[in-house]
């Protein structure tokens, strides 16, 4: 009788210790990790959609992209250079610090440190006032309209926890920095950082104390571990085997088998990125050509050229395998500023594109090395390649040089490139956020320093004009100038195919950001 007695006693003792239900746990991959966990130091997709399930901004976005309520419950411009953010009370930090107003003031004036990536959406800010400690106001040097859209991507750090390990400057990414917000995070979002492996693994497990576990479509996740897995095939197999949940960049060639295997599905939307090159216009002559003197990309012949010289359809057929469409402009359908009749690309014509090569002056050909990511847009290096056969039947001898993005990015933002691939997603879903960032002389991504003065200056007046239609007009006449430039040669608009397992639901969002709040596993 002793002896059962202590059977079921230690049995007790187990089942105490056992949670109330299965661990839900989501596992996850996709071919790159992300960059950093300095929340302001990256403006990049895998960095940012790793940082939001983390950290929070006063603005969120719903699943159909369009803005809601994040830490600011409400907003109103109550004058044209002055807005009012009401903001959620009892959130409190991972740490269990309480999130004020205080912090919020920290974090957009941290993004306005010059090693920001998220600069441009805050550069117009002056002044930040805290009316109370859940009253925020800022005031603008003009009229910014779309202002709560672009303090979407100002992710929310505690000032004192920053303060405490000395993070209160942003990492200074591109110098190959390290500071303890890269590896450690602060958050008041729905995940909280337990492990960071960098290229191996990082893992997060459930906020209890979230302010947003009582909405109805909250998720039940206990933990997610991410797994960045740069080869295709084991990528697949992994999912295949059961080893992961969901894939956010399965390879297209094995989308039918994934589709055919019992438990898996497949959700694909039209994605908001379009792929495209850009050419250095801006130097004297040309780092990696031999071409000494000059600069064949100064040249919109050559930039025409090169552009009439792809073989778009053979890239949409054989590489993309039909899941991208056309493209000839560098924002997708659904951005504002996009019009469909701009959205047409110039004839594909070898021999019109030998012709404009003589006329400038390279009827010899010449050769230059383009830069290109290996892991992270959809077959980015495969679309390369093809781009180096193409460019060869009209003289121009193409060097490949395919790396890994945390490789890449950082030779854009300094701009040491002269030929590269890019893919771009608008934060704000507006035409605004491609001008500030790529088609303004001093813009962060413009690597190739193309440069418009007429551009330049409507790029301000777009920024603070609060007529709708007005404002649509300048924009239309910012893209008139850079299609007529050729200031980058577009590829396509992405089509994204997410894969996972049918006990997963997660909305599939056009920017490729998955928002695990929303996740739901079947127990």
């Amino acid at each position: 009788m002793k002896i059962k007695n202590i059977i079921w006693a230690g049995l007790a003792m187990v089942l105490a210790a056992m949670p109330a239900h299965a661990e839900n746990i989501l596992r996850w991959s996709s071919q790159g990790d992300a960059l950093t966990f300095d929340p302001h130091a990256q403006n990049e997709g895998p960095t940012f959609t790793h940082n939001l399930q983390v950290y929070e901004a006063l603005v969120g976005r719903g699943a159909d992209l369009t803005i809601e309520p994040g830490l600011a419950i409400s907003w109103e411009a109550l004058e044209p250079t002055l807005w009012e953010f009401q903001l959620r009370e009892g959130v409190s930090f991972h740490n269990g610090s309480p999130f004020t107003a205080q912090d919020a003031i920290f974090s957009i004036r941290r993004a306005q440190h010059p090693a920001s990536n998220y600069l441009q959406f805050v550069v117009d800010i002056t002044e930040i006032t805290a009316v109370d400690d859940f009253t925020l106001h800022i005031e603008t040097a003009a009229a910014v309209p779309l202002l709560p859209d672009q303090l979407s991507s100002i992710l929310i750090m505690s000032k004192a926890w920053a303060e405490e390990h000395e993070v209160t400057a942003v990492q200074d990414f591109s110098a190959g920095e390290e500071n303890y917000a890269v590896r450690n995070t602060n958050g008041t979002g729905p995940f909280v950082l337990e492990l960071r492996e960098p290229d191996i693994r990082t893992v997060m497990v459930r906020n209890p104390n979230w302010w947003g576990l009582e909405a109805e479509d909250a998720h039940n996740v206990d933990r997610i571990v991410f797994t960045p897995i740069g080869n295709d095939a084991t990528r697949v197999a992994a999912l295949l085997s059961g080893e992961l949940d969901l894939l956010i960049d399965p390879p297209l060639q094995d989308l039918r088998r994934i589709e055919s295997a019992s438990g898996l599905g497949l959700s694909e939307v039209a994605q908001i990125r379009t792929i495209f090159f850009g050419l250095n216009q801006w130097a004297p002559e040309l780092s990696s050509s031999n071409i000494r003197g000059r600069n064949p990309f100064a040249d919109v012949r050559v930039r025409r050229a090169i552009y009439q010289a792809l073989q778009i359809e053979a890239i949409q057929s054989r590489i993309m395998r039909g899941r991208a469409q056309p493209a000839g402009m560098i924002i997708a359908p659904g951005i504002n500023g996009y019009a469909a009749e701009l959205d047409t690309r110039l004839p594909q014509d070898q021999e019109a594109a030998l012709a404009l090569m003589v006329e400038a002056g390279y009827g010899d050909g010449f050769s230059v090395t383009l830069d290109c990511p290996n892991n992270r847009y959809v077959n980015d290096e495969s679309i390369c390649q093809a781009t180096v056969a193409m460019l060869s039947r009209i003289g121009i001898t193409v060097n490949l040089d395919a790396q890994p993005k945390s490789l890449h990015f950082p030779k854009l933002e300094e701009r040491e490139t002269d030929f590269y691939l890019l893919g771009w997603t608008p934060t704000t879903i507006d035409s605004g956020d491609v001008i500030d960032y790529l088609l303004i002389s001093e813009g962060s991504w413009n690597a190739g320093g193309y440069s418009n003065a007429d551009l330049d200056a409507l790029a301000p007046q777009i920024a603070s004009e609060l007529d709708v239609e007005e404002r649509n007009r300048l924009i239309r006449q910012v893209w008139d100038i850079a299609l007529e430039d050729v200031a980058y040669i577009p590829l396509h608009h992405q089509v994204l195919t997410w894969a996972r397992r049918e006990t997963v639901d997660i909305p599939i969002t056009s920017n490729n950001i998955p928002q695990f709040r929303w996740a739901h596993i079947e127990e």
